[in-house]
């Protein structure tokens, strides 16, 4: 092989790598946006369940404290009704003959 063959095969050679580094240039730019583009997806996913969560959670201790509002409110009636019951059965008590 002459030196000008061996030159002409080095720039073959060398034009084939510069090719092949380009194309394996851009599919790892083209991953690279791809990947870019999931982790943006995700990231919205994940803010939107977020914001779900969030309304959840609020809506249950809204819920929350409307039920401890309306068991504090059934309390004082129960207390209020027991509290008639005991005076109402004192005073029958009090009525009552007295054993001789």
């Amino acid at each position: 092989m002459t030196t000008e063959e061996r030159f002409e095969r080095i720039e073959h050679v060398t034009a084939g790598l510069a090719e092949q580094f380009q194309r394996e240039r851009e599919e790892n730019r083209a991953l690279w946006r791809e990947l870019g583009d999931k982790i943006d997806r995700f990231a919205e996913e994940s803010r939107a369940a977020d914001k779900r969560l969030e309304e959840k959670i609020d809506r249950l201790a809204e819920e929350s404290r409307a039920a401890h509002h309306r068991l504090e409110k059934a309390d004082r009636l129960l207390q209020e009704r027991i509290e008639s019951l005991v005076s109402a059965f004192g005073h029958f008590l009090s009525n009552l003959p007295k054993p001789q």
